[in-house]
This record gives structure tokens, sequence and C-alpha cells, in this order.
């Protein structure tokens, strides 16, 4: 046999053992608002049988691979969420719970890959009018294993809600808690520039805020906004200006207080993994009696696994 067989050999040994040309896999972020199994000292009402329904049956519809929570309960519920999840023929075995200063609601993950790597943020902190505050929901930061050739990083996040509270500038408290959570995608990216970074989460503020604008950062560490939308039809240029975003449908929460709609739920992604993004299979289900999960809707964005 000659050495041209044995390279084609080898070649075809090496796509045998290689990601599937097209593999992909899905990242969700969702606020299950109050996911909780149990009271606490100032969220006295569980989930309701019905909302916990309608959390899985909206997961479902996405079928993701990795799903990021805020308003996450204990533990307890996290397990008892993805134990229902299963029996509904969706597995996620592997999870995240982090519990920082505030003990009601907490940030998670259920993921079908291994975590291989788990930093729980759960103590930074920041100096405001001289006084020192913790970020009270902390952040998750994961390695998760998608197959032999592909790990991306997920940094999940829930910043201080935009409720006045007596103790601070509840604006300023987000900026703070923002700032941090930039210096932790800083230190990522300066030891690796190409490193998979998805940031995502519950941020509390519209793009043109300050903390917004802080964690998108700028120059070559700049975040790129994925920017989910219902997948209704609509088309992508904006009818009077085209230096605006289109029209899609992208708000992701409802305040009964002022009866409005607004965007404060965000996946943003890498550089690096930018180039593994399919923006076309990236967008908010479109599902009848949402609010019955959540007063939020969530994110998903869908990749390829190869480094590109």
């Amino acid at each position: 046999m000659d050495r041209n067989y044995f390279r084609a050999l080898a070649a075809s040994l090496l796509l045998l053992n290689s990601p599937a040309l097209g593999e992909t896999f899905r990242v969700a972020a969702y606020n299950v608002e109050n996911y909780l199994d149990q009271p606490t000292e100032s969220r006295r009402q569980v989930k309701s049988p019905a909302a916990k329904a309608k959390v899985r049956e909206t997961i479902l519809a996405m079928r993701p691979d990795v799903i990021a929570f805020e308003e996450m309960g204990n533990l307890s519920a996290l397990l008892e969420l993805r134990d229902a999840l299963k029996k509904d023929g969706l597995d996620l075995p592997h999870y995240e719970h982090v519990a920082g200063f505030d003990t009601n609601i907490h940030v998670a993950v259920l993921s079908k890959f291994p975590i291989v790597g788990r930093r729980p943020h759960t103590n930074d902190s920041f100096l405001l009018s001289g006084r020192r505050f913790h970020v009270k929901r902390g952040f998750t930061d994961v390695d998760l294993k998608v197959n032999d050739h592909y790990e991306f990083t997920l940094i999940g996040a829930h910043l201080k809600s935009r409720r006045p509270v007596p103790e601070g500038d509840e604006a300023e408290m987000r900026f703070e808690e923002a700032k941090l959570l930039r210096a932790l995608v800083n230190q990522k990216l300066a030891a690796n520039p190409n490193a998979n970074l998805v940031v995502l989460g519950d941020f509390n503020d519209t793009y043109d805020a300050k903390a917004l604008k802080e964690i998108v950062g700028r120059g070559k560490g700049k975040l790129l906004d994925t920017r989910p939308a219902e997948q209704n039809g609509d088309t992508p240029i904006h009818p009077t200006n085209p230096h605006y975003l289109p029209r899609y449908i992208t708000w992701t929460h409802y305040y009964g207080v002022s009866d409005s709609y607004s965007r404060i739920d965000y996946l943003m992604l890498s550089p690096g993994m930018v180039r593994e993004w399919d923006k076309k299979q990236t967008y908010i289900p479109k599902l009848a009696n949402w609010g019955l999960a959540s007063d939020h809707r969530p994110l998903l964005a869908t990749f390829t696994a190869e480094n590109r």
C-alpha cells in the first residue's frame, strides 16, 4: 500500500473523531421570577405549580443545551426543575448554583455539557459614598466542555434592580456591579484575547444606560449584544433611518407598576465567540400566556461547536 493510502486513512480517522460538520448547541438565559420551593424571610410566596409548569413548557420550547437562571430559589428548587425537565425529555444533568449575599434568590446554570471549571463569585464588593456594598447575587463563572474540541466560559449575572433602596442610589449601585462584571471579562480576555465567552443575564437596565455601556466595553474587547428578537417575519431594515436598530420585538420584561415593556435581559459575546454565533437561530420564543411563568421572557442563542 502506498503512502497516499495511509494519508487518506489518517484523514478519515480524523474526521470520525472530529465534531460533526455543522454541530450546534444552544445557550439560553431566563429570569424565572421567584422560583422558590419554600418561603424566605422577604419573599413569602412560593412558585405555584401552574407557574412552574409554564416555566418548563417555555424551556422545552427552546430545548437549550445550557441555560442560565436568575431569581432561582435554593439549590433544592434548581434540582427540582432539573429533574422535572428530565421527566419531560430534556436532560440537563450538570448544574451550578451560586448563593451570594441575597439569601432569597440566586443565579444558577443547568447544562447538558460537563462543567469543567467553576469560579463562583460570592464576595465581590465595591465602595459607594464611603460605604461598602456586595454584589448581592454574585456571578456564575463556569467553563463548559461541549466536545473534545470546543469549550466556552459562561458568566451569568443579575444586577441590582431599578427599585429604590434607602442605603444608596440604585443606578449607581448597578453601575458599580457592572464595573466588577466588566473587570471579570477584562481579566479573561487579557489572559486569552480569543477566549470564548458568553456574558448573560438580567442586567436590569436599558442598552443606553452607563451600566450597559460599561459591560459592553470598547476596543478589541468589546462585547457583541446578540439582541434576540421574536421570529415573526419582521424585516431587518429600519423604515426611516438606517443608522437605527431594526424595529424588531426585543422586549424581555414587563413592569406592572408603570405598565411598561423593556429590554433589560442580555446575551453578549466576546469577539472569539462571535465567530461561532448563528444569528438566524438566535431569538426570543413567542408563547401564549408567557407571563404565567415569569415577568421576563427568555433569550436563546445558537452556536457552532468549532473554533473559527
